[in-house]
């Protein structure tokens, strides 16, 4: 801005959005301390660069105020994780599933662990089926991104939600 504009000519545009044309940064600037604002540079990659007749302070304060908004629009998903047991009781797994469909509902990714004791887990084969079952269940609300697989003593897969223009 101002005096550390290096180019030796510029494109410059007035402060009401007019073109001022190609001139030398000495110039632009002696026109913008006339009218009391500065000379920004906004497009430095073009050729000529292009600056801009304005309010250094109030463009700052804009930019801040824009980026908060876009910040505060923003909903970071988070990965949540629910576990299970290859025993599963019925009643148990349709609140599960309950959980699971608010989560994917809120935006969010859901991990599902399947957690084996002892021998359960040379029956991995039942895990995956009460894994598949919920990916049924959830087919409404929800993709499934990996699918099961297993990890040392435990089966994961994660389920993220449906978009909505989808």
């Amino acid at each position: 801005m101002n005096y550390r504009i290096r180019a030796r000519e510029i494109r410059v545009i007035g402060a009401d959005g007019a073109q001022l044309g190609i001139m030398a940064p000495e110039d632009a600037l002696k026109r913008a301390q006339e009218i009391g604002l500065d000379l920004v540079e906004v497009s430095p990659t073009a050729r000529p660069p292009v600056c801009k007749i304005m309010d250094y302070g109030k463009y700052k304060y804009a930019m801040k105020k824009k980026t908060a908004e876009t910040r505060k629009n923003q909903h970071a998903s988070e990965i949540k994780e629910i576990k299970f047991r290859p025993k599963i009781e019925e009643h148990d797994f349709d609140t599960k599933v309950g959980h699971i469909r608010r989560f994917l509902g809120e935006g969010n990714k859901v991990k599902l662990t399947m957690m084996f004791r002892g021998r359960e887990i040379t029956h991995s084969d039942i895990a995956k089926a009460v894994l598949d079952k919920v990916a049924e269940k959830l087919s409404d609300t929800g993709t499934v991104e990996q699918f099961p697989k297993l990890e040392g003593r435990n089966m994961t897969m994660l389920i993220a939600p449906k978009q909505a223009h989808a």
